[in-house]
């Protein structure tokens, strides 16, 4: 029996382009369904794009240029016609122009949020009615355990994230008798390699240290999940976010981690 299969399903994904994004599409794609990628580097998504189709996949890839509401409204409506349906929707685009709350301006909170919580609003309200058309639909965002946990130069950060959470629960309370599930996944620290600091060998070692599992997670790590809640297995499960940290957030300090595993 094949599991978590997305066959003649519609996909579209923000923040496709590369690391989780990529991870995302890829096993999408490997699990049947049609992906269209949505990246803010568009040549990352065609590239992906390119390479999926190459292997048999179905795949296409659009420049995601704006977070208004109207362009936002007018990419899931473009997709929905021109495929005929849209059943899944994965918001993982974000990012955060760090700074410490005495940094902090007015522009950069505004970026958190309007990336991070408002373009996945936007995106939900305009592909909840094409799914509701269908029966059938999976809203789907990359949250952050920073949601949970604070890091210092991230307090707007982790607010959008909070935020973010927050609407998951609210959609999904309002949207469960039209058959679709809201639900989220909140990654600790994933490896990426050759992209700053967190692709280098030393801080991957250092944070994976310090991880209860011993290593930085991977991005299929949070692929994997959001292919669960994408498919019909999920059914039952809605306004959720699994947290897929390695255990990042269980120890009450990192003198925990130091104590019981002897690190120096």
């Amino acid at each position: 029996m094949r599991h978590f299969d997305l066959s003649g399903r519609v996909a579209l994904l923000t923040g496709g382009g590369r690391g989780i994004g990529a991870a995302i599409v890829t096993r999408f794609a490997e699990a049947g369904a049609t992906v269209v990628i949505v990246n803010r580097t568009p040549e990352y998504a065609h590239d992906l794009a390119t390479a999926l189709c190459a292997r048999g996949f179905a795949a296409e890839a659009l420049p995601f240029a704006s977070t208004v509401r109207a362009d936002l409204a007018a990419l899931v409506n473009g997709v929905a016609e021109r495929h005929g349906r849209l059943d899944i929707l994965v918001h993982n685009a974000g990012g955060c122009p760090w700074a410490t709350l005495e940094e902090l301006t007015e522009d950069k909170l505004a970026a958190a949020l309007d990336i991070n919580l408002n373009a996945f609003v936007w995106l939900a309200q305009a592909a909840a009615l094409h799914m509701k058309r269908g029966g059938f639909g999976r809203i789907l965002a990359t949250s952050s355990v920073s949601a949970r946990v604070a890091m210092a130069g991230g307090a707007h950060y982790s607010a959008a994230k909070a935020g973010l959470n927050a609407f998951i629960r609210g959609a999904a309370f309002e949207l469960a008798r039209d058959g679709i599930t809201v639900n989220g996944v909140e990654p600790g620290f994933i490896a990426k390699p050759d992209r700053g600091r967190m692709g280098s060998d030393a801080v991957r070692a250092r944070i994976g240290a310090y991880t209860p599992l011993g290593h930085m997670g991977e991005p299929d790590d949070v692929a994997f999940a959001m292919l669960y809640l994408a498919a019909p297995e999920a059914k039952y499960t809605t306004g959720q976010t699994i947290v897929v940290d390695g255990g990042s957030t269980l120890p009450e300090t990192g003198y925990a981690v130091e104590a019981h595993w002897g690190l120096d």
